[in-house]
């Protein structure tokens, strides 16, 4: 009976264990929303405590810096969006990779970029806090009708 409570005291001590040493997958889509949320509310403070200062992005267009997102903050005009199909990984306890859909409605710059994209973020535990450090998304293009 003794060795029965021992073994079952050390496999919920370790499951314990297990538990808080486990990244957690829904903090890492809390903070990917929370980031787009203070870029359609052009909350700029908001999004910069997010992300690093050393945040790189990658689109169509080119490499940004954050101080480059920041500013196109204000040249963006983003009335919705629609995350989903989320799937984060961690390939280590201080990595989250983060993949997903985001279907959004907006202008940038006077030109219409609204759509579906398929969206990439990578994530850093820095100083107890997970921080955004680099992004990149690409529109999914039309369905093609068949030919005939």
């Amino acid at each position: 009976m003794k060795k029965l409570i021992a073994y079952t005291t050390t496999a919920l001590l370790a499951t314990v264990a297990i538990s808080f040493a486990a990244p957690d997958k829904d903090a890492i889509i809390s903070k990917e929303k929370a980031a787009w949320q203070a870029f359609k509310d052009k909350k700029a403070d908001e999004f910069k405590k997010l992300l690093s200062p050393e945040l790189v992005t990658v689109y169509a267009d080119g490499m940004h810096s954050l101080q480059q997102e920041v500013d196109g903050m204000s040249k963006t005009d983003m009335k919705s969006f629609d995350l989903s199909d989320f799937n984060v990984v961690f390939p280590d306890n201080d990595t989250a990779i983060i993949t997903y859909k985001a279907k959004i409605e907006a202008n940038s710059q006077g030109k219409d970029v609204s759509g579906t994209y398929n969206v990439g973020s990578v994530w850093h535990m820095a100083n107890g806090q997970w921080t955004g450090i680099f992004h990149t998304d690409s529109k999914v293009p039309p369905p093609t009708s068949p030919a005939g």
